[in-house]
């Protein structure tokens, strides 16, 4: 989440006119994340999340995230759901942006994981890639392999700006990854950003996820790979065993890996790390002038990927 349009009192009070959830009593931006303006909404009915789609965002987009949030809900999923205007639409349009207003969900996001979370988040993600089969409309995930040498032209010239010898680095996984990247394997919804800010815990039991807008349609373990960088290396980068064996059981305990799945996974991996590289590389080095968002480090996936490019076995990441 961050915070890239302004948005005024009196624009957000005529906004809640057309719902059913109370005046508003106060209102603030959420800087963390990098995708979207995020506003927390205290109103005379409760509290909520309002979000502004910026440019990046394609509003063709929008019903598939809306109605994938309904989707999975109906299924037992624990996520935001939208709230309905008085008309029964659930986008409108606020300070020059398509906007939504999604349910507030209750917990906090954990900044250091340990085992038995990563197990929880394993066994989470399985149940949304099950309950997100039969939903109706789909999306292509733009930022798959596809996608990844788009970004690196963006920032190639000033790559190696932020370390030395970036740019071939990245050129030469990314020759990696296309010639090599499986096009055979399960496919289905997938959250594909379900990082620590994205799952929140109660008590230390998970309540549920939220950032649905990088979902789409993809490579099911691939989403699991996303997870296993996302949610198991210590602070200083280095891979949890420990972690990964729980999150890839907890995982398989609902839904069963292809042995053609837990093959890729390396090759997965190292694509996961590639792909937050770019896209952290691209954010790090346009962020737009006057907008509340901590840009997040992409060094960080550099050393991720270091990482997956030695791994020989998919054992090494704790799978049984």
């Amino acid at each position: 989440m961050a915070v890239y349009t302004d948005v005024t009192a009196e624009d957000l009070s005529a906004h809640l006119a057309r719902y059913d959830i109370g005046e508003l009593l106060s209102f603030k931006g959420i800087a963390e994340g990098v995708e979207n303006s995020n506003f927390l909404l205290h109103t005379t009915a409760g509290t909520f999340i309002l979000t502004l789609y910026e440019k990046r965002v394609d509003p063709a987009d929008l019903p598939f995230f809306i109605g994938l949030m309904e989707h999975l809900s109906r299924r037992g999923l624990n996520c935001p759901q939208p709230v309905k205007m008085r008309d029964g639409e659930t986008l409108g349009e606020l300070a020059g942006r398509p906007a939504a207003i999604v349910t507030f969900l209750e917990g906090m996001w954990i900044r250091r994981p340990q085992v038995a979370h990563c197990a929880a988040v394993g066994r989470a993600l399985a149940e949304l890639h099950l309950a997100g089969d039969g939903f109706a409309i789909t999306r292509v995930n733009a930022l798959s392999v596809k996608g990844w040498r788009p970004l690196y032209d963006r920032a190639r010239d000033r790559a190696d700006t932020v370390a030395p010898g970036l740019a071939a680095t990245i050129a030469a996984e990314l020759d990696h990854c296309e010639a090599n990247w499986p096009g055979s394997l399960p496919t289905g919804v997938i959250h594909a950003d379900l990082f620590n800010d994205n799952v929140f815990f109660l008590h230390d039991s998970l309540s549920g996820l939220i950032d649905f807008y990088f979902a789409c349609n993809d490579i099911l373990a691939y989403d699991l790979a996303i997870c296993l960088n996302a949610w198991c290396f210590s602070a200083d980068f280095e891979f949890d065993f420990a972690k990964g064996m729980a999150m890839i059981a907890a995982y398989q305990a609902v839904r069963p890996l292809s042995a053609d799945e837990r093959n890729a996974l390396p090759l997965l991996a190292r694509g996961s790390a590639l792909r937050f590289l770019l896209t952290r590389l691209v954010d790090w080095l346009n962020v737009p002038p006057g907008a509340v968002v901590t840009p997040k480090d992409p060094l960080e996936y550099l050393s991720k990927l270091r990482f997956h490019q030695h791994v020989k076995s998919p054992t090494e990441y704790g799978l049984a």
